[in-house]
């Protein structure tokens, strides 16, 4: 399963204490995080995270591409919904899509613990695209 790990500045600490508590369920899939977070889950969990760029240079929105594009199967995006972001348009729109391309997404620590533990239980049915339909995709884009 490829998770994509994002939390806005007030929420790492939570993500880092997060990705602690389930790391045995996380060190089984792919990891992907903007680049602030994923550091931070790398260094302080030892989990492997491919990090992108940050959210407000476009991490939020390299997630959402890849979403579009069917490379993610699980959004955690902890975010502050007290404190005004600058990238707010990328926000509501990474969110958007994760309606659109029916994307299980948790935007706080209960949903997300509830959503891990499903993913522990293998109980999250993922919309399977075929191999070859992926790999054509692949070969477009290149």
């Amino acid at each position: 399963m490829r998770i994509a790990l994002i939390a806005h500045d007030k929420k790492k600490v939570n993500m880092v204490s997060l990705c602690h508590k389930f790391k045995d369920v996380l060190k089984k899939h792919e990891l992907y995080a903007t680049g602030t977070t994923g550091r931070l889950v790398s260094e302080e969990t030892g989990l492997d995270v491919i990090c992108l760029k940050s959210g407000p240079l476009g991490g939020d929105q390299q997630v959402g591409s890849m979403i579009a594009d069917s490379q993610l199967d699980l959004v955690i995006f902890l975010r502050d919904p007290l404190t005004s972001q600058p990238h707010e348009p990328d926000v509501s729109a990474l969110l958007r899509l994760c309606d659109v391309k029916n994307i299980p997404l948790a935007t706080n620590v209960t949903s997300a613990e509830i959503m891990l533990r499903a993913v522990e239980r293998e109980e999250i049915e993922l919309q399977k695209i075929p191999s070859s339909i992926r790999k054509a995709k692949a070969k477009l884009r290149e």
